[in-house]
C-alpha cells in the first residue's frame, strides 16, 4: 500500500527545495547585475584606468585572472571568494546528504 502522508511530505520537501534554489538564483543574478553596474560606473568615473578580476570554475578547479595596477589585491580577493564558495558547497552538500539519510 502507498502511504499518502509520506508522498505528501516528500512533495512538500521538494517544493521548499525548489523555492530555496529559486531564491538563491535570483539573489545571485541581482548580485551579478549590481557588480556589473558598479564596474560600469567606476570605469566611467575613473577616466579610463580600471582593474579587472575574474574567477572561472571548470569543475572543481578555480581559474583566477586579473588585469590592472591592483591585480594582486583583486586576485587575492578572488581566491578567498573561491575558497569560501567551495566550503559553502561542501557544507550544503553534507547537510543534504545527512537529511536524505534521515528520511
Amino acid at each position: 500500500m502507498v502511504n499518502r502522508e509520506k508522498i505528501a511530505n516528500y512533495a512538500n520537501n521538494e517544493g521548499s527545495g525548489f523555492q530555496k534554489f529559486l531564491l538563491l538564483f535570483i539573489i545571485g543574478f541581482l548580485m551579478i547585475f549590481a557588480g556589473i553596474t558598479i564596474l560600469m560606473i567606476t570605469a566611467v568615473l575613473s577616466g579610463g584606468q580600471a582593474n579587472f578580476g575574474a574567477i572561472v570554475f571548470i569543475g572543481p578547479i578555480p581559474i583566477v585572472v586579473g588585469v590592472g595596477p591592483e591585480t594582486t589585491l583583486i586576485v587575492l580577493l578572488a581566491i578567498i571568494l573561491a575558497v569560501l564558495s567551495i566550503i559553502i558547497f561542501l557544507i550544503s552538500h553534507r547537510k543534504a546528504r545527512i537529511s536524505r539519510q534521515q528520511n
